[in-house]
């Protein structure tokens, strides 16, 4: 069982950067992990994926370009990187833990994911 606890969510600016963290309470070794968010009033999505150990990585387009996934797998951490925020960016964002990383693949859906976190608020101010 891994427990998953996120951290770093907050209120800021349109243009800002914030930086999420994901630790794990053990250690993640051949585990693929993604970031979700929900927003009000809609299902949660799915916005950044990362390989075992890490060389590989893949985004929503709605992130693509502006929101950064890595790992530190000695330190057993994700993080998500978010830049050039906006509104629409509001959200509670979760992190997921996918147990068994095939090479090569990406994971998208929920259904993919067996450890998922609490969540973190971000809000996003115009």
């Amino acid at each position: 069982q891994v427990q998953l606890v996120e951290s770093g969510g907050g209120l800021v600016q349109v243009g800002d950067s914030l930086r999420l963290s994901c630790a794990a309470s053990a250690h993640t070794s051949n585990y693929a992990m993604g970031w979700f968010r929900q927003a009000p009033g809609k299902e949660r999505e799915f916005i950044a994926g990362i390989s075992w150990p890490g060389g590989s990585t893949y985004y929503a387009d709605s992130v693509k370009g502006r929101f950064t996934i890595s790992r530190d797998n000695a330190k057993n951490t994700v993080y998500l990187q978010m830049n050039s925020l906006k509104p629409e960016d509001t959200a509670v964002y979760y992190c997921a833990a996918r147990h068994r990383y095939y090479n090569g693949r990406t994971y998208y859906l929920e259904t993919d994911y067996d450890y998922w976190g609490q969540g973190t608020q971000v809000t996003v101010s115009s």
